[in-house]
């Protein structure tokens, strides 16, 4: 009988999917094995992609994101490094030009006292970054482990912090503000942030506690029990991981709002205090003469709302890419 070809000698068997096979030449077999057009992260030799680069390739490709991570940027810069876009001194103030237009060198125009509102501006933004970061960052970090603990042993200890944390929920923001720092005579920004911390870290809270309710329920989770891992490794190796994607957002979009609540403090007069420079000081400041300088009062809130917005928009976008059920 005659041999078989030599190409069909190289062929391949494919199941058919209904119990049977079918032969492949060994062209077709490989295609089937490259899958072209498939998507990326698919295929063998290929790594499935997690949830955090497929966060990170869609905050890429998001241009709400992009614009906002700019601005921010630019807001970390010149808190940084003021000196590179003004050469004058927030306290540099000269009376004879009080409540003066534009001139050259002093874009923005002069506020009430003389002093020149761009390099005021641009040196507020030190403080309302250092205030927004800082703040956040406590809140973040108290609020997530009391929690993470409390959703991951529940008992005793998630009863007690569920009622603590409805006592903090009671209090109102402004009006805490108003009575615990008005007994505080610091000039820097660190009993504020110290406030924002006592009355943000129960929001953090609750998010971290039911987003490690959630994770802990998950079959790897049990997996890992079942092999006699610890608690500390279940926690901070299976759990944490796949529960702190909440918090991110959350704490994303609220520095924005600590921020606000800075400059809505230093408005009162219960925040920053002069001579510290401070978006909200300048804008209680320049609002007696907000007919005759509306300059003044323009500038430092302009500045303050393009901040805000810029991390609300920030925080929306890394909502986006790290919630599965919006893709």
């Amino acid at each position: 009988m005659p041999e078989p070809s030599s190409h069909k000698s190289r062929g391949a068997v494919a199941g058919t999917g209904m119990g049977g096979t079918m032969d492949l030449a060994a062209g077709e077999a490989a295609t089937l094995e490259r899958v072209p057009g498939g998507p990326a992260g698919v295929g063998p030799g290929s790594r499935p992609r997690s949830l955090w680069s497929d966060a990170w390739r869609d905050l890429r490709r998001n241009p709400v994101f992009l614009l906002s991570a700019l601005v921010i940027l630019f807001l970390v810069f010149i808190s940084i490094w003021p000196s590179a876009v003004t050469s004058g001194s927030p306290l540099d103030c000269d009376l004879a030009k009080a409540q003066d237009g534009s001139s050259p060198g002093h874009p923005f125009g002069f506020d009430g006292q003389g002093c020149d509102v761009y390099t005021r501006t641009v040196y507020g933004a030190r403080t309302s970054v250092t205030v927004g970061v800082c703040a956040t960052l406590g809140v973040a970090l108290l609020g997530s482990v009391l929690g993470g603990l409390a959703g991951f042993f529940g008992g005793a200890w998630d009863a007690v912090l569920s009622r603590i944390t409805d006592v903090f929920f009671a209090i109102p923001v402004v009006l805490g503000g108003l009575v615990l720092l008005s007994v505080v005579t610091s000039n820097t920004v660190w009993p504020v942030v110290g406030f924002m911390v006592l009355l943000g870290w129960p929001q953090i809270s609750r998010i971290a506690r039911g987003s490690v309710i959630t994770a802990r329920q998950n079959d790897y989770v049990q997996a890992a029990r079942a092999l006699g891992a610890s608690p500390a490794r279940l926690l901070l190796r299976h759990i944490a991981p796949n529960a702190v994607a909440p918090v991110i957002v959350v704490a994303t979009i609220a520095l924005g709002t600590y921020i606000s609540l800075e400059a809505t403090l230093s408005y009162l007069g219960v925040g920053l205090k002069p001579p510290s420079v401070s978006w909200g000081i300048d804008i209680s400041a320049a609002s007696p003469y907000i007919r005759n300088a509306p300059h003044a009062l323009l500038w430092p809130s302009g500045a303050l709302a393009l901040t805000v917005l810029a991390f609300i928009m920030l925080g929306d976008a890394v909502r986006d890419a790290l919630d599965p059920k919006l893709r």
